[in-house]
């Protein structure tokens, strides 16, 4: 079993990716209301080693070479990835031995305000930054950020990428009802979107059991309001769920291994990962759409949420 990468998981932005997760559980330079993660446990905008780089290396290279290829290596996981002083020579590496394949990284973007940072990852494909608030009180009360973090130093972090970066870059902005779809939010989201200038903006809501419990997702008409509000041609909204049992390669028998699992005994995400020998994000993507399909349930018990076989009612 790896222990730095995972997967191929099916995205529904990415198809077929290979997770490539450097940073433990679950440092991060955020402790955004919504991380599908949970809490995070160390709060930071430190830089250093996380896990060995030689590890990861060892291991990328070893599934590349005895596997198919995926359709992306992405950068993901339990944390921030840019936390990982390590991530330019294994961009390098990647690139150097497999450069067929597209690398994307997935990034709260709160680190691109170093120019160093910035540099380290200019060889990728697609970065994937998210950016939730353009206004101080909605910034601190969504994504909950280390006090080493400046809202304007953020977003000129991101423009400045823009600036230097070649590649593809799909902003992330996620809406939570009462956080940041009012009005004044949505104006100030919108000039932040302009300045960025992404090729790409991706409207994202809630579609499974997040860090703070009682959080509602916000519905396809409200994110189809905003791209109306803001006219702007290249806003979309992330695909549903069911975009990503269109995959070819979806394991139907890690679904019906979970199904099994579950029907003996209800389990948490972290309990199904170790049973199952699986990441958390891939158990995740697999739950979300059993989720979907109305065969689980979830109930959020001391210990964490669980999942048990949805109980068919009688008729």
């Amino acid at each position: 079993m790896y222990k730095h990468i995972f997967g191929p998981v099916p995205s529904r932005r990415l198809k077929m990716s290979l997770g490539v997760d450097i940073v433990p559980h679950k440092i991060c330079s955020l402790n955004c209301v919504y991380c599908e993660c949970g809490k995070t446990t160390n709060l930071t905008v430190e830089r250093k080693e996380y896990v060995p780089t030689g590890e990861v290396l060892a291991e990328i290279d070893h599934y590349l070479k005895n596997n198919q290829p995926p359709d992306y290596i992405t950068f993901s996981g339990s944390g921030e990835p840019l936390l990982h002083s390590g991530i330019g020579e294994i961009i390098n590496y990647i690139k150097n031995n497999f450069p067929l394949i597209p690398l994307a990284i997935l990034t709260n973007g709160t680190l691109l305000s170093d120019k160093h940072v910035r540099s380290e990852i200019l060889q990728a494909d697609v970065v994937l930054p998210s950016f939730d608030a353009a206004t101080e009180k909605s910034f601190l009360k969504i994504n909950r950020p280390s006090k080493l973090i400046n809202l304007n130093e953020y977003l000129q972090g991101l423009i400045d990428f823009r600036q230097e970066f070649k590649g593809q870059i799909w902003l992330e902005i996620f809406i939570l009802p009462n956080y940041n779809d009012d009005q004044d939010n949505l104006k100030e989201l919108k000039k932040a979107v302009k300045r960025i200038n992404p090729n790409i903006v991706q409207l994202n809501t809630l579609d499974r059991p997040c860090a703070l419990k009682n959080l509602k997702p916000a519905s396809y008409e409200q994110l189809d309001n905003i791209i109306t509000l803001w006219n702007l041609k290249n806003v979309k909204i992330i695909s549903s769920v069911d975009e990503r049992k269109k995959v070819g390669s979806f394991r139907k028998d890690t679904e019906s291994v979970i199904l099994e699992t579950i029907a003996r005994r209800p389990c948490t995400v972290s309990d199904l990962s170790d049973i199952l020998g699986l990441h958390d994000n891939e158990i995740n993507k697999y739950l979300s759409t059993l989720e979907n399909d109305k065969k689980i349930a979830r109930t959020e018990l001391s210990r964490g949420t669980f999942y048990s076989l949805k109980v068919k009612q009688r008729k």
